[in-house]
């Protein structure tokens, strides 16, 4: 349902949060080699993250990117709305057009009435799951990178 990219980006603040202590800032490439991520494409994710405040980004020779928010402030939903936006929870899961189109003319998808409660579902844990949720459900660090 995530794309590789949000997985990603979801991956890259959970190691953040536990890895980072208050303002220390950690190198793209430490965290690319962890998380086996290429390098120009974890920057790109932890740009658009650090656009938006989620993460803090510091440039040169001992530069890196931190925390922009504590783990308890940022919900799933909060990255998965900028990583792969809302159309997950918007659009028909096998129409093109938001759900909230259709008309007693126009039929939603042969899914629709069934993904409803499931789209809630998700919507719901993404957007009341936090960070720090997360870390304190989970073990060590090391734990962690082996996911």
């Amino acid at each position: 349902m995530l794309s590789n990219t949000c997985k990603y980006a979801i991956r890259s603040v959970i190691y953040l949060s536990l890895n980072g202590t208050e303002g220390k800032k950690i190198g793209i490439k430490k965290i690319s080699e962890d998380l086996e991520i290429p390098t120009p494409f974890l920057g790109k994710i932890l740009q658009s993250l650090a656009r938006q405040k989620l993460l803090t980004s510091t440039k040169g020779p001992h530069g890196g990117f931190g925390m922009g928010k504590k783990p308890s402030e940022i919900t799933l939903m909060n990255i998965v709305e900028i990583v792969d936006g809302l159309d997950m929870f918007e659009n028909c899961l096998i129409g093109m057009k938001p759900c909230k189109t259709h008309t007693n003319k126009q039929s939603p998808c042969p899914v629709h009435n069934q993904f409803g409660s499931i789209r809630q579902t998700i919507y719901d844990l993404f957007n009341g799951k936090t960070i720090g949720e997360l870390i304190d459900e989970m073990g060590t660090a090391e734990e962690f990178i082996s996911l």
